[in-house]
């Protein structure tokens, strides 16, 4: 798929749209070799992030609101030169689940431009999102269906993988 036809204005769309193929494509993958499914993730993601820019669409920034730790506070707070509480009195919430996360989205750190004014602080969840490169990739699948349709690097990377998957005959 080309990489300029995914954008964050229409990924969810599309994930809708290619719904079914999505799922049988991520059953497929949790019957490979966590090793192997590791390797493909690594190779996609390279791939895709030597030409996708993540500030031409921000979708994760505007759209998720990530987990954030008492760790991620206290940075930010030295960061902004700012006490850990005002930080939560006027950024955070507790959610359902009792994790931290931000009051409103988009981000309150995000500026009109999609650069993060916090970038060097910034939570880990942020810092580690879209969590394409890391091991054990078996482990966050159900992460990585639910983020194809907000994150369009995501979406092509799983695309590349698909069609390793067809030459293979898989």
């Amino acid at each position: 798929m080309d990489m300029h036809k995914v954008t964050a204005e229409n990924i969810a769309k599309l994930a809708t749209a290619n719904r079914a193929e999505l799922q049988l494509l991520f059953k497929k993958l949790k019957k490979i070799d966590n090793h192997l499914l590791d390797d493909w993730f690594h190779e996609a993601h390279e791939k895709v992030f030597e030409t996708y820019d993540c500030l031409s669409c921000a979708n994760c920034c505007r759209t998720l609101g990530p987990r954030v730790t008492d760790t991620d506070v206290g940075r930010i707070a030295k960061y902004l030169k700012q006490k850990p509480s005002v930080l939560f009195e006027k950024y955070f919430r507790q959610d359902e689940e009792g994790d931290y996360v931000f009051r409103t989205m988009p981000c309150p750190f995000l500026d009109p431009e999609n650069q993060c004014t916090i970038y060097e602080s910034r939570p880990k969840a942020c810092r580690e999102y879209p969590h394409t490169d890391r091991r054990r990739m078996h482990q966050i699948l159900d992460i990585m269906q639910r983020n194809c349709s907000t994150c369009p690097a995501v979406f092509l990377l799983l695309e590349q993988i698909k069609q390793k998957l067809i030459r293979q005959g898989s």
